[in-house]
């Protein structure tokens, strides 16, 4: 995998050569995010807005303002971990590359939930309340804190030069794939595909389609870091390395409970709080077994809906040119998730 031998992933240093190639995984991770390409302007949220209006009852309307009031700020607290933690520490500029386009999807991402906010909360009082929502929804302000304490965990480390430095950086590597993007985020996805799986707010869900895509890859590309990195310095991820990952995903299990016992609070008919634990759960154990590591929970997916979400629609996004996306991609996609 790589050409120099005696430097690794996480070494000091600011490394500009591409040639020879060290880990050409990285680049055509790269390559094909730039062939995913979509914008906001594509999405219509005028049938939503109907929805909203006509379809659904005050506790829908309930989960979906709290959703979107963390869709408001979830990936602008993603881009600042990649910007401020995680670029000036992968050494290799195959990578960098890569997380130069992440930084590119963050923002488009964070443009379609603002977009989003404007469309379903007409209201500014009410915008304004959604984008505070770290501070003044105490659901949101749990997640929006445990996410911090993983960030500033390693905000002041400008090189990586001990084991343990070098471990917390993997935690912080995991806590992102597994924790904010693979539980956080796909529990939110969760409640979209819900919606449309009693043919509402289709606007979002087509949105949200092409989000999971970038997710997904924002993911992949984290647990390959991962890789690499214990490929290189077995002896980081040890057992109590191990335990440490359990513990983590465990809390970040809790902090979404109480999100939906939040969302939830109104009763929404079809979905529950035990089943979004359970939903937790599964996921929590498929990122356990991309690290290589023991299931702890084996739990079946509750949620039918997202084992049936429009699987034909991600594909073919793959498959054909399409005058309704900017750039056409032939080829396939593979998803390391589950649902």
């Amino acid at each position: 995998m790589a050409d120099k031998p005696n430097q690794m992933l996480l070494d000091p240093g600011f490394e500009l050569t591409l040639r020879p190639m060290r880990y050409s995984q990285f680049y055509e991770m790269y390559r094909n995010a730039i062939k995913n390409t979509w914008t906001v302007e594509e999405i219509n949220f005028q049938i939503d807005i109907s929805d909203l209006h006509s379809k659904m009852s005050p506790a829908d309307r309930h989960l979906i303002h709290r959703l979107v009031a963390f869709f408001a700020t979830g990936d602008s607290i993603v881009s600042n971990n990649l910007v401020l933690n995680l670029y000036q520490h992968l050494n290799a500029p195959e990578a960098r590359m890569y997380l130069s386009r992440q930084l590119y999807e963050e923002a488009l991402h964070v443009q379609f939930y603002l977009t989003l906010l404007d469309n379903y909360l007409p209201d500014p009082d009410e915008r304004v309340k959604a984008f505070a929502a770290v501070e003044n929804i105490d659901s949101i302000k749990k997640k929006a804190d445990f996410c911090f304490k993983w960030i500033d965990s390693i905000q002041d480390l400008r090189r990586i030069e001990t084991r343990d430095q070098r471990r917390q950086f993997l935690l912080n590597q995991i806590c992102f794939a597994a924790c904010i993007e693979g539980l956080f985020f796909f529990a939110a996805f969760a409640y979209v595909y819900y919606f449309r799986s009693r043919g509402l707010l289709n606007g979002l869900a087509s949105g949200t389609n092409w989000v999971f895509r970038d997710e997904s890859a924002h993911m992949e590309f984290a647990f390959e870091c991962v890789d690499v990195i214990r490929e290189e310095e077995p002896d980081l991820f040890d057992d109590a390395m191990k335990q440490q990952v359990y513990d983590m995903l465990a809390e970040a299990i809790e902090c979404e409970v109480q999100f939906a016992e939040d969302v939830l609070s109104g009763g929404v008919a079809g979905i529950s709080t035990r089943d979004m634990r359970q939903y937790l759960q599964h996921c929590a154990d498929n990122h356990f077994h991309r690290l290589g590591m023991e299931k702890k929970y084996n739990v079946r997916n509750p949620l039918s809906f997202m084992e049936l979400q429009d699987v034909q629609e991600l594909t073919n996004f793959f498959e054909r040119r399409s005058s309704a996306y900017q750039v056409g991609v032939k080829g396939e996609v593979a998803f390391d998730m589950n649902f």
